[in-house]
């Protein structure tokens, strides 16, 4: 099973105030499947933005193969 760390929206949809969480999901699940762990999340409507991640979560789930998508990969060199 090919597993993928990406944004999954979540929050308010009247005034397109949208935040993300940011998880492991199965690669054939659309944006708003199910997902296998929350590893943080991403509200980019603050400013600055807010973006946690836990890092220990991240770092197993690559560790057992998992890609992450680009936008996660490039929230990432942000946060250093």
């Amino acid at each position: 099973m090919e597993v993928r760390i990406r944004l999954q929206k979540s929050g308010k949809v009247a005034n397109k105030a949208y935040n993300y969480r940011i998880v492991a999901m199965a690669g054939q699940e659309g944006r708003d499947g199910r997902s296998l762990e929350i590893l943080g999340f991403y509200d980019p409507a603050k400013k600055p933005a807010a973006f946690s991640l836990n890092k220990a979560k991240l770092e197993a789930w690559v560790a057992k193969g998992a890609q992450m998508s680009d936008t996660v990969r490039s929230l990432m060199k942000k946060s250093k």
